[in-house]
């Protein structure tokens, strides 16, 4: 599945993402933001996922940008699958079995690895983003004349910090931790994951005396951090060999984590059933037995002690 994106080195270089239009507000990329027009394709276990549906959940925009979940159990040849299951679904927009078929209805003949999320176009029967980050983005602002949440992920004032803190943080820990857990040699392994821990580090100490990665409030730095620490103790300690500690053992950065987790609405979007299965069955050459591990037991509801910071 990740053949193509493994250098001869060891190191594992993601793909790019191919597909980068723009919902507007105005309507001037082409795709204006109407309700009911887009249609959001996600994985409730996948990090890049996550981010687009908690941004959609904080916006209020439920009931403008439809949402299907995809199966957690993936597999080399299909790919991710439309299937009725827990907190999973057949397609409903299009009838489609897998995925993929929205990548080559867009561009015939896609044969690249299918990712998550994907924001499609119901008007023009194409994928108007693969792109996480982007989508995020669109979600803050191009739809806000139909929904009543009062929220700005990015305000035009700390636009360059989050800029920057997203720059740090995705390669060195969003990225990092499949950096580490799909290296093929010893030593693209450990620089992956030296690098991550230093990262970790920097942020625990960032984290000291501020509540958020940027400014006073949450921002899109916040939420593009959370989904990779939320899953890091139950998936990237152990399954990922990215254990020179937990994230327990960071008080700032566990703290933070238990913080965002109790933002309304957003422990709902959190399904570790999904999380779990998807890593520990999907990446069998990882973990060949399929057994999907119970813990670890976590009381993420437990007081963080973060609003003391100011």
């Amino acid at each position: 599945m990740y053949a193509n994106e493994a250098t001869d080195k060891g190191d594992w270089d993601r793909q790019d993402d191919v597909f980068r239009d723009w919902v507007t507000r105005d309507g001037s990329s082409g795709h204006p933001a109407e309700p009911g027009r887009y249609h959001l394709y996600v994985s409730l276990a996948c990090p890049w996922a996550h981010r687009t549906i908690i941004v959609r959940k904080l916006k209020r925009l439920e009931d403008v940008i439809g949402l299907t979940v995809v199966d957690p159990i993936r597999n080399d040849e299909d790919g991710w699958a439309f299937r009725a299951g827990p907190g999973h679904s057949e397609d409903p927009m299009n009838g489609w079995q897998f995925l993929k078929q929205a990548y080559t209805a867009t561009t015939p003949g896609y044969d690249a690895r299918v990712t998550v999320p994907v924001l499609w176009d119901r008007q023009t029967g194409r994928i108007v983003s693969n792109v996480d980050e982007d989508i995020m983005r669109m979600l803050n602002a191009a739809f806000d004349d139909y929904t009543d949440a009062d929220l700005n992920l990015l305000p035009d004032e700390l636009l360059p910090e989050i800029d920057r803190v997203n720059d740090f943080v995705y390669p060195n820990i969003n990225d990092g931790v499949y950096r580490s857990g799909f290296a093929t040699t010893q030593h693209a392994y450990e620089k992956a994951v030296t690098a991550l821990f230093g990262a970790l580090d920097r942020l625990e100490e960032r984290l000291s005396d501020q509540r958020y990665l940027v400014g006073a409030g949450i921002t899109e730095a916040d939420w593009r951090l959370f989904p990779t620490l939320i899953r890091f103790d139950a998936v990237y300690h152990g399954h990922f060999k990215c254990n020179l500690r937990r994230l327990i053992d960071y008080p700032n950065l566990y703290g933070y984590t238990l913080d965002l987790y109790q933002q309304p609405g957003v422990a709902g979007t959190v399904d570790f059933d999904h999380i779990k299965r998807h890593y520990y069955i999907t990446h069998d050459d990882l973990n060949p037995t399929q057994v999907v591990p119970l813990g670890p037991a976590m009381d993420l509801m437990a007081r963080h002690g973060r609003d003391a910071i100011r």
